[in-house]
């Protein structure tokens, strides 16, 4: 999903914006988390954390990174609880946060990792419309999927704002999707039932009407934002809508597995400290240096 020019802000982005960029992306490099950012940009200016995240994005993308779809966050009444926010958030995907079921991500890989389940929707159609609908949203989909999404603050003890969260990204980290795609009109996405375990007892839950009221509620809040702001969803496009129940913090050796009813199971594997993250991959000394 290519980014339009008119939507990221311009090499003389304001100092502050530069600057809480820099600053978040120095912490991704060095795996050193960092303090919150919001005191540098206006107190509760979302359009200056969102100008934050779109300079972080159009770097990645500079650098070579191929966005694959969009995520929402902050969906669950839980997960805000959690973060002591009030309203939901998006970020980008990228191709890089893929990781494939049954690869161990890396010990050292990410700073503070946490686990949510969530719905995943492959789209095939675009959303272009600002006052996108649920109809509109179940035409354009072309299946679903179980997926858990690691998220990740580059913000120290995730002491975050829902403007330290936006301008990080929406604290994106990577994502493992399902095997088994199913077809919207098959699903009750509302009433779908979520258990996750962590190394085998059960850590969180939730239902779809946890995300937002549904999980198609929150997937046309993120297209009718999008739109809004000049860069909609497009067919093809991953679109993880929404933790269904409180995240669970992730450590080395940890084996997460979610049960979504109708859409089967996904799992994650947290390699130990002295493992490498499958056939040819990379330990984590190596993983910590390759940091961005």
């Amino acid at each position: 999903m290519p980014i339009p020019p008119e939507s990221v802000p311009p090499d003389d982005a304001p100092p502050a914006v530069v600057k809480a960029a820099d600053i978040l992306a120095e912490a991704a490099r060095t795996g050193v988390a960092c303090p919150p950012v919001r005191g540098l940009l206006p107190e509760g200016d979302l359009d200056a954390a969102y100008a934050v995240q779109r300079l972080t994005v159009r770097r990645e993308v500079a650098a070579g990174g191929r966005i694959v779809g969009r995520k929402t966050g902050l969906t669950s009444p839980a997960v805000q609880a959690q973060l002591g926010v009030d309203r939901p958030d998006f970020g980008a995907l990228f191709a890089g946060m893929a990781v494939p079921e049954g690869t161990p991500v890396a010990a050292g890989r990410l700073l503070q990792p946490k686990v949510e389940a969530e719905v995943a929707l492959v789209l095939a159609e675009d959303l272009p419309h600002r006052d996108c609908t649920i109809a509109d949203v179940l035409r354009a989909t072309d299946f679903a999927l179980a997926a858990l999404e690691i998220v990740d603050s580059r913000v120290a003890g995730w002491d975050i704002s829902i403007v330290d969260t936006i301008a990080d990204n929406a604290s994106s980290g990577l994502f493992v999707l399902g095997s088994a795609p199913v077809p919207v009109t098959r699903l009750d996405l509302r009433g779908i039932r979520m258990t996750l375990t962590r190394n085998g007892a059960q850590a969180s839950a939730g239902t779809g009407a946890d995300c937002l009221g549904s999980p198609l509620n929150a997937a046309a809040w993120l297209a009718s934002s999008l739109a809004a702001a000049g860069d909609p969803l497009r067919a093809g496009d991953l679109v993880l809508t929404g933790a269904l129940g409180p995240m669970v913090a992730a450590a080395p050796g940890d084996l997460f597995e979610a049960h979504l009813s109708g859409l089967g199971s996904v799992q994650a594997h947290f390699a130990a400290e002295t493992e490498e993250a499958g056939t040819g991959g990379t330990t984590a000394d190596e993983t910590a240096g390759e940091r961005r």
